[in-house]
């Protein structure tokens, strides 16, 4: 495998960061996740657009054009000979000496992983996912700013290891309120009394690429969505649940705690609707 480190592409065994990146000290950096189709990197710009966002709020200067990452991305494609994959492009505060002063870091540390992916079995996507709903609240907005897609994420990695110690694949995580937000690595939907409900921005989620995508598929549809706050209780009297991400695109969920759910139409349908819309995207681009 070869790494985008910085300006170049180097065999994966000479991507070598320092102890010293406050990256690796502090947790101090942002991420994106990309999937490829086709060689055709599916809302690139989007997720670029979200890269300078959190950047922004965390005063962190890139140091790269936007056109300049996208090269980068594609080269490190085209060093792996990938046509579908997983690509992670990390950004760092960079090397310097111990301290949180941002000032103490001159250059930031970049990073493009791609990776070969297949597609997920097609199990996952007739039978679901078992949740549980996490004891690990999601981080305060007013604490942590929600749009900073941040490489500190020990308290989703908290709540993936509860739901991981109940035998789940994922978990639901809950704000201070006891509303729900999101999962660890997912936006969440569920279908009650004829709508699509999804937790607003305000209750402290990541505003997903895929999240939008999907959301703008059901009002295409004919599908009422609403966004706002719901609480666990409307969550179980759901007919249907999925979760939505780049990577896994929409998967039902089958169980929340020792509630279950059928593998709904709508889940079904917008599965459907979403990979056409890849389809549609990687053919024009």
């Amino acid at each position: 495998m070869y790494v985008y480190l910085n300006n170049r592409t180097v065999p994966e065994e000479e991507a070598m960061v320092s102890v010293f990146d406050h990256g690796f000290l502090y947790g101090d950096g942002i991420y994106e996740t990309l999937r490829v189709y086709g060689g055709v990197v599916f809302m690139m710009d989007e997720h670029i657009q979200r890269l300078y966002r959190s950047a922004s709020l965390i005063g962190l200067n890139i140091s790269r054009r936007p056109q300049d990452i996208k090269l980068a991305i594609y080269e490190t494609l085209q060093a792996n000979f990938l046509k579908n994959a997983y690509v992670r492009l990390t950004v760092s505060r960079g090397y310097g000496p111990p301290g949180l002063d941002p000032a103490l870091c001159k250059e930031p540390t970049f990073v493009v992983i791609a990776s070969a992916i297949k597609d997920y079995p097609a199990s996952l996507y007739g039978t679901g996912i078992k949740l549980i709903v996490s004891t690990v609240k999601r981080n305060l907005k007013e604490a942590i700013d929600p749009r900073i897609k941040s490489l500190n994420f020990l308290n989703n990695i908290l709540a993936k290891i509860e739901a991981k110690q109940e035998g789940a694949d994922d978990a639901v995580m809950l704000n201070s309120g006891c509303y729900i937000t999101e999962c660890t690595t997912s936006n969440i939907f569920f279908v009650k009394d004829g709508f699509l409900l999804t937790p607003s921005i305000g209750c402290g989620i990541l505003d997903g690429i895929t999240r939008a995508v999907v959301i703008e598929l059901a009002a295409r549809n004919g599908i009422a969505v609403k966004e706002g706050e719901f609480t666990t209780g409307e969550l179980y009297m759901a007919s249907e649940v999925f979760i939505t991400n780049t990577t896994m695109e929409v998967v039902p969920v089958c169980r929340i705690a020792k509630v279950d759910f059928g593998v709904g139409d709508v889940s079904r349908l917008l599965l459907e609707k979403y990979r056409q819309e890849v389809k549609a995207y990687a053919e024009k681009n």
